[in-house]
């Protein structure tokens, strides 16, 4: 039997910008001109007043789990040497939220209110994903290298 292959990622659009940016080790949002308002997802109207006039950003790729969930079924047969995995939402330092997978760190220790930080995961030549680490084990990983 043939392993499963990854389930295909095909961005458009705004998406495609977004993940462009990934691939450069990017992580970006859009600050709307009309109303200054932080926007997540890319999108080509602020949801808060309408303005067709946004700017990207680059995110500090920092912030804090705002919420988890630790999933110990796959949800697709690709990932289920994974299992169990937590996967998070986070409140980026500067203003918008975003959902990514939690690595270097046991599904038992995720917290809300934990530290964290991008990471840039090269899984193919042509896809950069965003994953997130507690920001101690960043902090280690740069201690051992010294």
């Amino acid at each position: 039997m043939n392993a499963p292959t990854r389930p295909p990622i095909t961005p458009r659009g705004e998406e495609k910008v977004f993940f462009d940016h990934l691939r450069e080790h990017e992580l970006v949002f859009q600050r709307c001109a009309g109303c200054s308002h932080a926007v997540f997802p890319l999108r080509t109207v602020c949801p808060h007043c309408s303005s067709e006039s946004l700017d990207l950003e680059r995110a500090a790729g920092t912030g804090t789990v705002y919420s988890f969930t630790t999933q110990h079924r796959a949800s697709h047969p690709f990932f289920a040497a994974d299992a169990p995995y937590t996967l998070v939402l986070v409140d980026l330092d500067g203003g918008v939220r975003v959902f990514a997978n939690l690595v270097d760190c046991p599904p038992d220790d995720a917290r809300i209110g934990m530290s964290v930080e991008a990471v840039f995961d090269d899984v193919e030549p042509e896809l950069t994903l965003l994953r997130f680490r507690p920001a101690s084990a960043a902090e280690s990983t740069a201690e051992e290298q010294s």
